[in-house]
């Protein structure tokens, strides 16, 4: 399915080609990944447990973001807001507005579910563009402070490392988009 198409970009929903080109550009441009979370975000795509995103720039797959209709852990695990998970742009297709195009339609797809989305950001600097962009869309903390691999840290924690697992959890209320 194809959720926006201008000129120069398309999204539409993961296809399996995808995996292998997101694995290799990410793993040329230094990040730590394998192919199995694109593959995993296709199994679950398939059992309709989320929607995944690709976004396709100039005819290459240059970014993608997930919207899992229920949040299974985390913060919002049970409150029946929809999550917006593993979101990337390749570093030579950003500042061309893909990420922001990305989230516009994850964020409309959420909108089927809930009044509210949610998501969680690493903390380090890798993921400083995330940060400022979520900061200007709206996204706000929830409150529970910084996790470490599915657990808050408690206050004055020693045995966390400042890896991909810390996060901070945001939401943001969006606009209903009707029922699904």
């Amino acid at each position: 399915m194809v959720y926006y198409k201008d000129n120069e970009l398309i999204i539409r929903d993961l296809e399996e080609a995808d995996a292998r080109i997101f694995t290799d550009e990410e793993i040329a441009q230094g990040w730590h990944t394998d192919i199995s979370k694109f593959l995993k975000r296709l199994q679950d795509q398939s059992a309709g447990k989320c929607v995944s995103l690709a976004a396709v720039y100039k005819g290459l797959p240059a970014g993608y973001a997930n919207v899992y209709l229920t949040v299974l852990s985390g913060a919002f695990a049970g409150k029946g807001f929809p999550e917006i998970v593993d979101f990337g742009v390749l570093e030579k297709y950003r500042r061309n507005g893909i990420g922001g195009k990305l989230m516009d339609v994850a964020e409309k797809i959420a909108g089927r579910y809930a009044d509210r989305v949610c998501l969680a950001v690493g903390l380090h600097s890798g993921y400083g563009s995330a940060q400022r962009m979520y900061a200007k869309r709206g996204y706000i903390p929830d409150g529970t402070g910084v996790w470490y691999r599915g657990k808050p840290c408690a206050q004055y924690e020693t045995e966390i490392a400042n890896d991909d697992d810390l996060v901070l959890f945001l939401s943001k209320k969006i606009e209903r988009q009707g029922e699904n």
